[in-house]
């Protein structure tokens, strides 16, 4: 979680709103990484799990990702659950709860719904106070 966090405040940077992500290998290695660049690019895609899987991918040749784990500051949203189901991501850890957009448990669980062929695992909640504050410090400057 430390390193998704750095790079949350590298996005908040770039202006972006600061949410980081790491894939880790089933043994912990670092397979990818991303944050949101949503702004800095212009993609509406660019958010930082998007960006750590296609990273993660990439680096590996492989898009079924099946054992490896999402660590990311905040809650993921619907679109970025479903690239974890797509690529087959197995557990997820992440920090800030999104009540707003969440779909991991807060709003929507996408994650974890049984009627869909693949679900993860979810772990909300870790270093919730930093991933929380890195947020709220940034839309507060942005008022």
């Amino acid at each position: 979680m430390s390193q998704a966090l750095d790079l949350a405040g590298e996005a908040a940077a770039d202006g972006d709103v600061p949410v980081g992500a790491v894939l880790l290998a089933p043994d912990g290695t670092l397979l990818g990484e991303g944050r949101n660049v949503r702004e800095r690019d212009g993609d509406p895609t660019g958010h930082a799990e998007v960006m750590a899987i296609r990273a993660a991918a990439a680096r590996t040749g492989e898009w079924n990702l099946e054992g490896t784990t999402l660590v990311v500051t905040m809650e993921p949203c619907v679109m970025c659950a479903g690239a974890v189901l797509q690529s087959r991501v197995s557990r997820v850890v992440f920090g800030a709860w999104d009540g707003k957009a969440g779909a991991a448990g807060s709003l929507y669980d996408v994650l974890r719904d049984r009627r869909l062929p693949y679900r993860a695992e979810v772990i909300g909640g870790v270093r919730e106070a930093e991933a929380t504050a890195l947020l709220q410090d940034f839309f507060r400057d942005r008022r």
